[in-house]
């Protein structure tokens, strides 16, 4: 049977256009399968710790921005780096839970920081939901197993008009409607 999947898309993401995909974090196929549902060029920024992975690592650390998360200085050079890329038409792609949350949380609170960039930069923000991704390759050991992997791309969010006041309610209404869809897919 193997793993197959399905993407439903509200909207379609213009080529000449740079957004910020975010997406539910829930496993090691949520970045191949952002890969295979977003055909815009697109970077991610990720946490330097994945770096240590044996061969991934060597790949990640060479497509990614990464950031320590750890260190203010690391987080503030992120958004300079992603505002390079921007500017050259590329999009960025932003885990906003900020990790892997453990097994039991459906989904974990947002970090703002997806959020004040695609503010500053005007543009607009692309939510996806990933439906299976935990249930076909979680990070539990063991885990798992092959089918569908259900992805959801939604009505883009716009930032036109935005401020920096307003990023605290555009990230509750990009969780909000990524947490809906997760629901619709659990019943």
């Amino acid at each position: 049977m193997g793993f197959h999947w399905k993407i439903e898309r509200e909207q379609t993401p213009e080529k000449s256009k740079s957004y910020m995909f975010i997406a539910n974090h829930t496993s090691m196929a949520d970045i191949m399968l952002m890969l295979v549902s977003i055909k815009n060029p697109f970077v991610f920024v990720g946490k330097k710790e994945l770096t240590k992975i044996p061969l991934f690592g060597f790949f990640y650390k060479r497509t990614c921005i990464l950031v320590d998360r750890s260190s203010e200085k690391s987080r503030k050079a992120v958004f300079l780096r992603a505002q390079k890329r921007l500017k050259t038409g590329v999009s960025i792609c932003i885990f906003p839970e900020g990790g892997v949350p453990e097994e039991h949380i459906v989904l974990d609170d947002f970090k703002d920081g997806a959020f004040r960039l695609a503010i500053n930069h005007q543009i607009s923000i692309v939510p996806i939901t990933f439906g299976d991704n935990k249930k076909r390759l979680s990070y539990t050991f063991f885990s798992g197993g092959p089918g569908k992997m259900r992805v959801k791309i939604h009505k883009f969010l716009t930032t036109e008009g935005l401020t920096i006041k307003d990023t605290k309610a555009l990230n509750e209404e990009a969780r909000s409607v990524i947490l809906k869809q997760l629901e619709i897919f659990n019943k």
